[in-house]
């Protein structure tokens, strides 16, 4: 009998290793997919990356020696990297359903390996806008990062909880008439606790004070961004096939 349960417990573990493996590929293959269409039109992008530099070169030239005070600094670059998520991460499901695709990725994918995917993609576009407009903003903004590991770490998971709310956000919005106004309402108030988090932690790494240590704004951007996702992968079934 021993011999049975253990043959029954190793195809068990086959079983599930090769569910998971399946799972991860899912995955994998949704963001080689939106990696792909992304490299042929390069509309989100393009829209991130334009908004976020042109809205930097503006803010620079009106506050000029003002923006070098932390409190400004840190605010006015999370209100730059928020409004340039908006402009572009709307796109990661009307893609689907302009081109008709939505369909078929239903069939080829199951509901959470297609947000994780979409959250992958998303997350990377937004590391590409930090790595342009951070340098840029510090550049022109003269304000100087006292630490810079918690800065960059900050960046990390504010972009991750940026990119976890709107990748729910754009799903939910997909499908209806005025996109653009209907998705910067939802999102707004799923991601305003993160852009406190983060503009309260970012004064931090630029030398000011805040209310909150740098080791709370970290472990509670961390919990924000698992909560999201959790409730994300708990719903987005009933979102993406209503």
């Amino acid at each position: 009998m021993s011999v049975v349960h253990r043959a029954s417990a190793s195809r068990e573990q086959i079983t599930s290793r090769s569910g998971l493996i399946g799972y991860i590929s899912a995955v994998i293959a949704v963001l080689v997919k939106d990696s792909r269409c992304e490299l042929r039109s390069k509309q989100s992008i393009s829209a991130v990356l334009l908004f976020a530099v042109t809205s930097t070169v503006a803010v620079s030239f009106t506050l000029g020696a003002q923006g070098q005070s932390s409190a400004i600094a840190s605010t006015l670059l999370w209100v730059v990297i928020y409004f340039s998520a908006m402009a572009g991460l709307s796109r990661s499901f009307v893609h689907e359903v302009e081109t008709y695709t939505a369909p078929l990725l239903k069939l080829a994918a199951k509901p959470n390996s297609v947000y994780l995917g979409k959250l992958a993609f998303n997350f990377l576009t937004l590391i590409a806008l930090d790595i342009v407009t951070v340098p840029l903003f510090i550049i022109l903004m003269g304000c100087g990062i006292s630490k810079p590991g918690l800065f960059i770490a900050l960046l990390l998971l504010g972009s991750l909880a940026l990119s976890a709310g709107a990748t729910m956000a754009a799903a939910m919005v997909s499908r209806a008439s005025s996109k653009g106004a209907l998705f910067a309402a939802i999102s707004f108030p799923l991601l305003v606790p993160a852009l406190g988090l983060a503009i309260s932690g970012t004064n931090i790494a630029m030398g000011g004070d805040a209310v909150l240590t740098a080791a709370n704004c970290l472990h509670l951007l961390a919990y924000y961004c698992g909560v999201v996702i959790t409730a994300s992968l708990m719903l987005f079934r009933f979102v993406w096939e209503d």
